[in-house]
């Protein structure tokens, strides 16, 4: 083994399953720079190829479940995954393999964006999919990252027009299995972006940060893999979350600023 394959079998990996976006804007493409960014090391697991830009979704082809459990399991035979981050999925059967790999690797921490729609509105994830994520996937995830709409349509309810709203819809879903849910208030009013971190036997923890006029596709991937990338590099969920928020805002803040 050479050296630089000797650096790379030390650093922790990450196994990202999730879509492409040709725009460059959103999905794996956004995932493996933000594990890069964060000095670790990024394994794809591809779930969907889609034609898309910034304005609107124009095709999706969804990858067979067989071949993406192949690919999740080619990538844990190859290298030390650390934690995995799982963001669009689409359809049911690639729900189920996800859930059939998670279901032998419980010991690694999984991270999942539940991504329904684009930020351009278009959708990703048909409607006999929704039940199954969250009542196969999310059990088994340490952590679900939802956006308000995301949120409402798990729980099949109105968007929270208000912070309490918000607050009972999490601790809803919560209660579904889920390890961990922060809701993410970056669709709420206001000058102040708050999300809310929901766990079993523990006090809710608000994470407030500015709200920025800047526009930026693919902030739930960078989130959700920056919190990956914390937990792979072994630091808690807490410290994993204020450094991912860190991160994305600064990269908004670059937009805002530029």
């Amino acid at each position: 083994m050479d050296r630089h394959h000797r650096a790379m079998a030390m650093r922790p990996h990450v196994l990202v399953v999730g879509g492409t976006d040709s725009s460059g804007g959103a999905g794996v493409t956004r995932d493996v720079a933000t594990l890069a960014a964060f000095g670790v090391a990024a394994c794809p697991a591809i779930t969907a190829v889609t034609a898309q830009t910034h304005c609107d979704v124009r095709h999706v082809e969804a990858v067979s479940a067989d071949l993406i459990l192949q690919q999740m399991a080619a990538a844990s035979e190859e290298n030390p995954i650390r934690a995995i981050k799982i963001g669009m999925l689409g359809h049911s059967e690639a729900i189920r393999a996800v859930v059939s790999f998670l279901e032998d690797h419980r010991d690694i921490p999984a991270v999942l964006d539940p991504v329904l729609v684009s930020s351009s509105g278009g959708r990703l994830t048909d409607e006999a999919a929704i039940d199954d994520l969250g009542n196969r996937l999310m059990p088994l995830c340490s952590l679900a990252t939802p956006n308000l709409p995301e949120l409402a349509c798990l729980l099949g309810e109105p968007e929270a027009k208000c912070a309490s709203e918000a607050e009972r819809q999490g601790g809803a879903l919560l209660r579904q299995g889920c390890r961990a849910v922060l809701v993410k208030g970056g669709h709420a009013g206001g000058d102040v972006a708050i999300d809310m971190l929901f766990r079993r036997d523990s006090e809710r923890i608000a994470f407030s940060a500015s709200r920025l006029n800047g526009s930026l596709r693919g902030t739930g991937c960078m989130l959700a893999s920056a919190i990956a990338a914390g937990l792979a590099s072994g630091e808690s969920l807490e410290s994993s979350i204020r450094s991912a928020k860190a991160y994305v805002f600064d990269r908004i803040a670059e937009v805002a600023t530029g």
